[in-house]
């Protein structure tokens, strides 16, 4: 039977599976929810019925046969991707699958430093080495932006034997870069192109969006679909051109991969695609006019800036993601994650994150005006009731990195902890982050300079919640032995 964009095989699969009624000698040994009524009663009988283990009728994400195999092929054929894979552990394991399927112990890889933490994860694990490509920063807003073609250009020329280059499209702002121009570029010097797309699944289904990485032939992009595709948390999809193995990267996927995916999770991923296929357009198109009315209401506010298309500079802002509610707040005296918390705490609203000098507001299928009205009346009265002089804030995101050696080399190397300020001047161990968005302050292998110790005392004060470090309390810093 030939299936179409309407069908959802592993959620099909999984009604009739509840619907015979199956005596259950198997794990969960929840069994269907009847071994632990609480939890049945908090997540509901529904949800607990198929909550199973992989089976013949249900198939097995590490070898998928039957319905997986083809809810796979109808999530490629949604995206325009040869081949897709669900992933069950976030797009972290989607990022890092893409890195090992192409760089070995030793290879290296261009990409840029403001990118998440899995990827530099991915080196630590298989060894690769990375060349970084600084982005530009926009001095105002004070945030990192893409890459731009003639960085790439050069990262290329000095760095001919390298592999593959990675490119965030989006970035957490929302900013992208020249796309199609890089995969020409890294394809003629005969290098692979790997897209972090895991803040842009509706790039793939909504009008006058930024280019995606299938659209322009990358070979191989990482998607989260529970960030703006409506799948569970945790649900991602890895996608591949034409000239990727399918074969190669599942043996890759598998070394670290549970045996026993969610069906849950599955099941998510297939019905948000088919709604995404069959509605995407619909959707998106209310999202971008939301966003629209969100950003231009902020920004009559005053002292409050809500940036979109207007920095588009055919560069390092080649395009910017119209879905995206990112707002500066350093000139009404407040950092980012100050308005984060003062949303949270004062107004019960939860946005995405905030930083040292912006916020941001996932906008997505689930949103409707009141949200909106509700977020910009909030902001409305933050800036009436607490806003004070800027003097003295940190004006910049991104600290451009100082690599002494390799992440892996210098993760698994001999190193004492620390004292912050001891620290100056050392070469890092471990990672210091804010998280969201994670992307590293120091990263392993990176000296420890001034404006990163600064940095790290600052999103402190302010509140930021640092990750990383083996110290919870990120007061002392694990560094290289002399």
């Amino acid at each position: 039977m030939r299936l179409s964009q309407e069908n959802a095989p592993i959620y099909e699969a999984l009604r009739e599976y509840r619907e015979n009624r199956i005596v259950s000698f198997d794990v969960p040994g929840h069994k269907q929810g009847k071994g632990n009524p609480e939890l049945t009663e908090f997540l509901g009988k529904s949800c607990m019925s198929v909550d199973v283990n992989s089976m013949k009728p249900l198939d097995n994400l590490c070898h998928p046969v039957s319905v997986i195999k083809q809810a796979e092929e109808l999530m490629a054929d949604a995206f325009g991707a040869s081949h897709a894979f669900f992933m069950v552990n976030g797009t972290s394991s989607a990022v890092q699958a893409m890195i090992m399927s192409v760089c070995k112990r030793g290879d290296k890889i261009i990409m840029p430093r403001n990118v998440h933490r899995s990827s530099i994860n991915a080196l630590i694990v298989c060894g690769a080495v990375p060349v970084y490509v600084n982005p530009g920063v926009n001095k105002q807003l004070g945030i990192p932006l893409g890459m731009s073609v003639d960085s790439v250009k050069e990262a290329i020329q000095k760095n001919p034997d390298a592999k593959a280059i990675i490119v965030n499209n989006p970035t957490y702002y929302g900013v992208c870069s020249n796309l199609r121009e890089i995969v020409k570029i890294a394809h003629k010097a005969g290098m692979k192109v790997l897209v972090d797309e895991a803040h842009g699944t509706h790039f793939y289904f909504g009008d006058y969006m930024p280019l995606s990485a299938m659209s322009v032939g990358a070979d191989m992009s990482s998607v989260s679909m529970h960030k703006t595709g409506g799948s569970l948390t945790q649900s991602s999809a890895l996608l591949l051109g034409k000239n990727v193995s399918e074969g190669y990267v599942r043996q890759i996927i598998n070394l670290t991969q549970t045996t026993s995916a969610s069906y849950l999770l599955l099941s998510s991923l297939d019905i948000s695609r088919k709604n995404l296929a069959l509605n995407g357009k619909e959707i998106f198109q209310k999202v971008t006019s939301l966003v629209g009315y969100g950003i231009s209401e902020i920004n009559k506010i005053g002292g409050l800036y809500a940036f979109s298309r207007e920095l588009i500079n055919g560069d390092d802002i080649f395009d910017f993601d119209p879905t995206k509610i990112s707002v500066h707040t350093r000139d009404i005296g407040l950092a980012g994650i100050e308005v984060y918390d003062i949303l949270r705490d004062k107004y019960n609203i939860q946005i995405e994150f905030g930083d040292i000098g912006n916020i941001l507001a996932i906008v997505s299928v689930g949103d409707r005006i009141l949200n909106i009205e509700r977020l910009i009346s909030a902001l409305s009265e933050i800036k009436r009731r607490y806003s004070k002089d800027p003097a003295g804030m940190l004006e910049h995101e991104y600290i451009e990195p100082v690599v002494v050696c390799s992440p892996q080399e210098a993760f698994y190397s001999d190193k004492k902890q620390v004292p912050l300020d001891l620290a100056l001047g050392k070469v890092c161990a471990e990672f210091v982050m804010c998280y969201p968005p994670g992307i590293p302050i120091l990263a392993p292998g990176e000296l420890v300079t001034k404006e990163a110790l600064e940095h790290i005392k600052y999103a402190k004060v302010k509140g930021c919640n640092l990750t990383g470090a083996e110290d919870m309390n990120t007061e002392k810093l694990n560094i290289l032995t002399d």
